[in-house]
């Protein structure tokens, strides 16, 4: 008996240790953002880009002979919620993550992420700080506030020929962190930033603020904010009298913004990347989300598709998932996508990343 009991007990030890090294049979990949809530719009397209993507990679064999699992998670675009997604999909076992879209939520996730030792690309946050703070595995794939901030500056002082501008933006890590840039900016070119100030990210009144800024005698607005507040703000300066222009960042780079402000909106002008989705090779691109969502893809869908790309291509090339390795991979060549040929410098930042200014035009975005 005590020997049969002996047999059993290793038994059972072996096959414990089998189960502990037994074998995944998918890759996760982590999707993150916001999804629903003010900020839904533009947050989930990048999600369904990438989404896409990994359905296009399991269609040809999925990468390192596994088919990838994509693990989406909704931040809320609330900083609280991201930490709490990313704890999530770390313990879900996911070896990247592609996101989050707000910076406010990719600053504090990222500290999970890198806690981990997991690699994170996000399609869309530009505050400069997520990759300032010298961590190894966190890649964008977007430009920062530190620069489209600047080409906004530079283009209402020297093509708009403004003098005095009133910067206003949301409170949060990426609208002030755009508006200082912008004020810093415009000011050193030797323009007059007669106004300066916060609203709650929640505020829809902007009838005091309107009134400050008339008081102050700027020529235009700086917003540094999203599109479901931009657009009422834009409507209620125009329904107070102010006529000067509406200057904004990506943030504000949204169909939504179009419907709520109307196809005869003037004066509207945005930063944001080049018109990528006109080029001959993104029409497969546009016509494959279209059949899969019912809808055309949004600004940021096309970042979302690049992101997941880039990411599987590197994990494919350097035949693991060790997320050093994957990094190092990332930036040791350049990568092709629809948004054109990626670099990633030591700092995971994109080694030219374009802003151009956009307007409104006919009732649609169009570079000016």
């Amino acid at each position: 008996m005590h020997k049969f009991r002996t047999i059993l007990t290793a038994a059972f030890a072996v096959g414990a240790l089998l189960g502990c090294q037994k074998k995944e049979n998918t890759l996760k990949i982590g999707l993150a953002g916001v999804q629903t809530g003010p900020d839904g719009e533009i947050g989930t397209a990048p999600i369904r880009g990438s989404q896409l993507a990994i359905d296009e990679w399991n269609a040809k064999g999925g990468v390192l002979g596994l088919q990838i699992e994509a693990v989406s998670r909704d931040d809320e675009g609330k900083a609280n919620q991201a930490v709490a997604v990313a704890q999530e999909l770390v313990a879900a076992g996911v070896k990247a993550v592609i996101g989050h879209f707000n910076s406010g939520c990719s600053l504090p996730a990222s500290e999970v992420y890198h806690q981990a030792g997991i690699v994170q690309i996000t399609p869309a946050s530009t505050n400069p700080q997520v990759t300032e703070r010298g961590f190894n595995q966190t890649f964008r794939l977007c430009g920062r506030d530190d620069q489209q901030g600047d080409v906004s500056a530079k283009f209402a002082f020297d093509s708009l020929e403004l003098s005095k501008v009133a910067v206003i933006h949301n409170k949060t890590a990426y609208g002030q962190g755009i508006a200082e840039v912008f004020r810093k900016t415009f000011e050193a070119k030797g323009g007059n930033v007669s106004l300066f100030d916060g609203l709650a990210s929640e505020e829809m009144d902007f009838r005091a603020t309107i009134s400050a800024i008339q008081k102050s005698g700027a020529q235009a607005v700086f917003f540094g904010g999203m599109y479901n507040q931009g657009g009422p703000f834009y409507n209620q300066l125009r329904q107070a009298g102010f006529k000067g222009a509406f200057l904004g960042g990506d943030g504000i780079y949204d169909g939504e913004l179009i419907k709520t402000v109307g196809a005869k909106a003037d004066s509207v002008f945005i930063t944001f990347g080049p018109d990528f989705m006109a080029t001959e090779s993104a029409k497969p691109f546009l016509a494959a989300y279209k059949a899969k969502f019912g809808q055309d893809a949004g600004g940021y869908a096309i970042y979302g598709y690049d992101a997941a790309n880039i990411l599987l291509e590197a994990i494919q090339k350097a035949g693991t998932t060790d997320a050093d390795k994957v990094s190092q991979t990332l930036r040791s060549q350049s990568w092709k996508g629809l948004t054109g040929d990626a670099e990633f410098d030591a700092k995971g930042d994109l080694k030219k990343a374009n802003y151009v200014i956009w307007t409104i035009r006919e009732g649609a975005f169009a570079v000016r």
